[in-house]
């Protein structure tokens, strides 16, 4: 007997899928009372946030230490930065919070902090990043001058560049080192990047003002791009933006800082040579720090002028396993032969580690002195 043919599955039709409705537009009017209503929030939260600040500095036994507490900064911005979800970049919260430390750190203390000037060089911009703008920040025509007015207790901290990744040592600074017993109780790394500001058009440049160390870290640029323009050099680049501003023909090379500071035109950005072109800033006052376990410290060392002095010097970092990351020779002055030293290695001067060599050199130094310990920064953008 012949089996039935099964009957065909009927397929029910599928009904299209609704597509996701869009939200609606705010109007207007909305987004206004929801700026306002943010506004308030902000408002409320921020101040609630500078009021916590001020009542913790307040309520800590060392009041100086919780006043000037660069790790601490340091690890605030760096978490922010892991939670930050945006539109806002980084620099921009960092900046927001460093004000409101700023601000809330005013209300216990005013702190005076000497910087080579004058505005908006690098040093300032140096100095902003770590005290916040409302610090008392003070220029100083010279290197010597910030280490002055910090001797004289005129100043609670100086901010000099110590060192470019391009140019190598700062010689003022390292100089001054040796004149006066300050100490390096903190750093803040800075990425320099080298603008053309101008108000005229490139092809109408016809002089280049910046300071020596800013038109050698863009030499190669410049003789490029700019071989018609004599190259003049001035005490900073602030000073060069000015008389571009002031000059007509003139160019300087400073930062874009610099450029909004004084109304110039950014003619071409970043034309430094080195595209990872960074300068290392000290702080310099008579803070201890204590040890973070992210350390630096720098040493003053003379030892004696003779063969194989330095290699038994430096074989007692090998021997406790300290990494030396810098070093710098000085002739002595006056009629004495011999040199001074100038170096930076990993630790703190209280680990084991770093006493037993600093103890092994001491003992073969003519003169030895520990210009601090400090925690190390990473560069800034």
């Amino acid at each position: 007997m012949a089996k039935k043919p099964l009957p065909k599955k009927v397929r029910k039709p599928v009904a299209a899928a609704a597509k996701p409705s869009k939200p609606a537009r705010k109007s207007p009017a909305a987004l206004e009372n929801e700026l306002k209503h943010l506004d308030r929030e902000i408002l409320t939260l921020v101040n609630k946030r500078a009021g916590t600040t001020t009542a913790w500095i307040q309520s800590q036994p060392d009041l100086k230490r919780a006043m000037f507490a660069p790790l601490a900064d340091d690890a605030l911005f760096a978490t922010l930065e892991a939670a930050n979800r945006g539109p806002l970049p980084a620099t921009a919260i960092r900046g927001i919070f460093r004000q409101i430390l700023s601000a809330a750190r005013l209300q216990v203390k005013t702190v005076r902090v000497a910087y080579l000037g004058p505005a908006y060089s690098y040093t300032h911009i140096a100095a902003i990043e770590r005290f916040g703008e409302s610090a008392d920040l003070v220029p100083v025509t010279t290197i010597a001058a910030v280490f002055e007015e910090v001797n004289r207790g005129q100043a609670d901290y100086g901010i000099v560049p110590i060192e470019n990744s391009t140019d190598g040592r700062i010689v003022d600074t390292l100089d001054m080192f040796t004149r006066l017993p300050l100490r390096i109780c903190g750093e803040v790394q800075i990425a320099i990047h080298h603008n053309l500001l101008a108000r005229c058009p490139r092809s109408e440049v016809t002089e280049i003002y910046s300071k020596p160390q800013a038109l050698s870290q863009c030499r190669e640029w410049l003789s490029k791009n700019m071989p018609q323009a004599r190259l003049l050099e001035v005490t900073s680049t602030s000073t060069a933006a000015q008389l571009a501003r002031d000059k007509p023909g003139a160019a300087a090379v400073a930062s874009m800082r610099a450029a909004v500071e004084y109304d110039l035109n950014v003619v071409a950005e970043s034309i430094q040579d080195n595209k990872n072109n960074v300068t290392r800033f000290a702080i310099i006052g008579d803070d201890d720090t204590k040890p973070t376990g992210k350390d630096r410290t720098a040493l003053l060392l003379q030892i004696p002028h003779k063969p194989g002095a330095l290699a038994d010097a430096l074989g007692s970092f090998k021997r406790n396993k300290i990494n030396l990351t810098w070093i710098e020779s000085f002739p002595l002055r006056g009629p004495e032969s011999g040199y001074l030293f100038f170096l930076d290695f990993e630790g703190h001067s209280h680990d084991p580690r770093i006493k037993r060599t600093l103890s092994d050199i001491e003992r073969l130094a003519v003169r030895m002195e520990v210009l601090g310990s400090y925690p190390r920064s990473e560069p800034l953008s």
